[in-house]
């Protein structure tokens, strides 16, 4: 399993989160030698492409709001190879060079035509596929799990996988997550979608939007709690954006009694770690 360098995993998530938001490069002369490597999310909230160098280190990214996956499942095929293909188009501008192998990541435990659809969209958007990996398995990778539960709170599922001595023991996969509370949230204050959406993912109203949202939470974390069982954890490991709330980690830690760590820019580990893939000699980028 590929780690980063001896890095801290917070400033390098920190730093991927404002290469995307500034569309900006890790200069040419700060990056390792060697093929570039490419990790492609199909979110159901988001898509977002990651790109790192031969030393894993970040060095750009992009993402777009995804209507084109449901749990899962790819529901909008069109949509989903033109976006790609667009964020691709825009990285490859932005590096000055093409970026030709991908790895891409799935819901532990979905249909194997499900995870074929996946692959196809990324390969109709130009990329040959390096890898498919399962989505906490992804985020295990970026964060250095060798022992503990990732729990990857997606937009429309949330993923647990329990690591021993750096091998996946067990996962699952359950349908709910950010999704399911903005529908709670648009219930709650008769909103749109769109408009609860957005009081979801405004910080300024963490504290007014969670207790609206926090059942949801608590059903996560009872799922959680008994995939745990039989399974010696000490500590979770949780991301993906839904998990954003301050208060999260408090729920998850009290249905469970473990340690529950969060890292910067949750929803961004799963992405970069997809990225995380051991090139071939053919390597990433022409």
């Amino acid at each position: 399993m590929p780690a980063l360098p001896d890095i801290d995993v917070d400033t390098t998530l920190r730093d991927f989160a404002r290469l995307i938001r500034e569309a900006a490069c890790l200069p040419v002369e700060e990056r390792s030698g060697g093929p570039l490597k490419v990790g492609v999310d199909l979110g159901t909230a988001n898509i977002v492409l990651s790109v790192v160098d031969a030393a894993n280190r970040p060095v750009t990214g992009a993402t777009f709001p995804s209507t084109v996956v449901r749990d899962g499942i790819v529901v909008d095929y069109v949509g989903a190879v033109s976006a790609v293909r667009a964020l691709k188009a825009e990285l490859e501008q932005r590096l000055g060079c093409d970026l030709l192998h991908a790895a891409t990541a799935i819901p532990p435990g979905i249909h194997h035509g499900n995870v074929k659809a996946i692959a196809n969209v990324v390969e109709a958007a130009g990329f040959e596929v390096a890898e498919i990996i399962d989505e906490p398995s992804a985020a295990a990778r970026l964060l250095g799990v060798r022992d503990g539960a990732v729990v990857d709170v997606g937009g429309g599922t949330t993923g647990i996988s329990i690591l021993r001595d750096g091998k996946v023991v067990f996962t699952d996969d359950e349908a709910t997550g950010g999704t399911h509370m903005t529908l709670v949230l648009a219930g709650a204050y008769g909103l749109s979608i769109p408009e609860a959406e957005a009081r979801k993912t405004d910080p300024a109203l963490d504290r007014e939007v969670f207790p609206v949202v926090q059942p949801v939470v608590e059903k996560m974390a009872a799922i959680v709690n008994r995939c745990l069982q039989g399974h010696a954890v000490d500590t979770i490991y949780i991301v993906g954006g839904a998990c954003s709330f301050d208060q999260f980690e408090q729920v998850l830690r009290k249905a469970t009694g473990r340690t529950v760590v969060k890292p910067a820019e949750p929803l961004l580990v799963t992405p970069l770690g997809i990225a995380l893939y051991e090139a071939g000699p053919a390597g990433g980028a022409a």
